[in-house]
Parts: structure tokens; sequence; C-alpha cells
């Protein structure tokens, strides 16, 4: 049986791991077996946030929008609630990118759901 030689895949999979661990502190940056932890640990962390980054997105939009449609007479729950049973299908994202950056736009749609309740 003839002999597998394995230095150049070890070798790529070591440069590999010490690109992605590059501009960490301490022994993590260069020593292999604190490398991997850390990358196992980073990927770990950055799996979570990407959730939690939605999560504080979402809250950051609700209080856009709460801020805005409560200068109109109306509370968040209330309009979101108005905004579900006539069916207008617009997200919190895009609502509260109307509040900051086309606000009569969004106050046109709040005076034409208060008009149909």
């Amino acid at each position: 049986m003839s002999r597998v030689s394995r230095g150049i895949s070890h070798i790529k999979k070591r440069r590999t791991l010490l690109k992605k661990v590059k501009g960490y502190k301490w022994g993590r940056k260069k020593l292999i077996r604190l490398a991997k932890t850390a990358v196992l640990k980073a990927g770990a962390h950055a799996y979570v946030d990407r959730k939690k980054k939605k999560r504080v997105n979402r809250a950051l939009w609700q209080i856009k929008i709460s801020s805005f449609v409560r200068q109109h007479g109306l509370s968040y729950s209330k309009f979101i609630n108005i905004l579900k049973s006539d069916k207008i299908a617009l997200d919190r994202k895009i609502l509260a990118d109307l509040a900051v950056y086309h606000q009569d736009i969004l106050a046109r749609i709040i005076t034409e759901v208060n008009q149909a309740k």
C-alpha cells in the first residue's frame, strides 16, 4: 500500500484556521489549540448575535412607529390591530421607515385607517 503524505493538507488546514483568528488577542492568534476553541466560540457568538440583532431591530421599529402614531392620537397596539383588521400588509420595518423618512405618507395612512373605523 502506498504512503499518503498529508503535509500539504495539514498545513492548509492550519493556515485557514490562523487566517480566521487574525486580530485576536494573546495566544489565540498564533497557537493552534487555542485558535480552534476561539473560532468555535466566535462562531457560536456570531450565530446568537445574528438572532439578537433581529430582536433589537424589531424593538427599534416598534418604538419609531409608536412615537409617530402617538402624535396622531393612536397607540401602537391599536394602530397595528386596525392595520391587521383592514388587511393592510405593511410590515414594521416599512412602517418605521415611513415614520422616519416619509412622514406625510404614513400620516395619510393613519387618517385613512381612522376614517375606516
